[in-house]
């Protein structure tokens, strides 16, 4: 049996164990194949679980069933699986949703609590990749379109990592053309940025920032790379305001009246940032960043 046969059954089976079982219409409406196609797979079920229990219903329709204990064993989650748990633990906690994320959590323990021995300490590891990647909640808002295609190949890049051939057009150019580069991590924001080394430039250049939405195709390549030690996503990060950076980095003051103080106390405008209250009531945050114009931008909705 191919792998992938072997991942349809265990689908399958996962379907099931439902209350109701799994019936032909089921599969045939899951898998989009023959009704002679669907029985096959029942057969094949029955064959390599053999405590499947076949029954006929009210309705006489034939159903299969199978106890959630029996599979349970072969049920470990995938690393992207509890990264994505994680990730979505992290935007409720920004949006501020405290309930729905300690809940969350609470459902994080449990999977992690029925983890077969050994297998957590790897899964964590590997998990800790695309957190990595994802080391800023999005914010809500409009935002460009994204293709499907394009963020599962960085995803696949970043956890790699491989060298990733992509089609980037550049503001300037009428265009895209073709790069090779070294994915390093993802920005997250009104706009996404991958953190990229181009291949093409001599050792040691910086960094590029890359728009997400300006890469027209990307291709994960075989080639693998080191990434810089020192390297750090949200260290990186810290050095622009928002999802950009640029050359104009240095010390940034903000002064908040007193009747704005209160509410600006509530806000953490940089991870860098400290505060200082003057006598009068009003509100000193320092920072240092780049990327002045959001800086600009962010202060007037004040």
């Amino acid at each position: 049996m191919s792998f992938a046969k072997g991942q349809e059954l265990l689908k399958l089976a996962m379907m099931a164990t439902g209350r109701s079982g799994v019936s032909l219409e089921d599969i045939v409406a899951e898998w989009g194949c023959s009704h002679r196609t669907a029985q096959g797979m029942t057969d094949a079920l029955q064959a390599a679980f053999p405590q499947t229990e076949p029954e006929d219903g009210e309705d006489r329709k034939r159903r299969w069933r199978i106890h959630a204990k029996v599979i349970a064993p072969l049920l470990t989650p995938s690393a992207e699986e509890l990264a994505a748990l994680a990730t979505a633990i992290i935007e409720l906690e920004a949006a501020q949703m405290t309930t729905e994320a300690a809940t969350l959590r609470q459902l994080q323990s449990k999977v992690r609590a029925l983890l077969p021995p050994g297998t957590g300490t790897r899964l964590a590891v590997d998990e800790e990749v695309p957190l990595e990647a994802l080391g800023h909640a999005a914010r809500p808002g409009p935002r460009p379109a994204i293709s499907g295609e394009v963020d599962a190949a960085i995803s696949e890049a970043l956890k790699g990592p491989f060298l990733l051939r992509i089609s980037y057009r550049r503001r300037q150019q009428d265009r895209p053309s073709e790069r090779v580069v070294a994915p390093h991590g993802l920005l997250l924001g009104v706009r996404r940025y991958l953190v990229a080394r181009d291949t093409a430039k001599k050792a040691g250049a910086p960094l590029q920032h890359y728009r997400v939405e300006e890469i027209y195709a990307a291709e994960v390549l075989g080639e693998s790379f080191d990434i810089d030690p020192a390297f750090n996503i949200r260290d990186h990060a810290a050095k622009g305001f928002g999802s950009h950076e640029s050359a104009q980095h240095g010390d940034v003051v903000w002064r908040f009246s007193p009747d704005a103080a209160d509410h600006a106390r509530r806000f953490v405008f940089h991870p860098t940032q400290t505060v200082e209250d003057e006598a009068d009531g009003s509100l000193l945050v320092r920072f240092r960043a780049s990327g002045h114009r959001d800086v600009l931008a962010s202060l007037f909705m004040w």
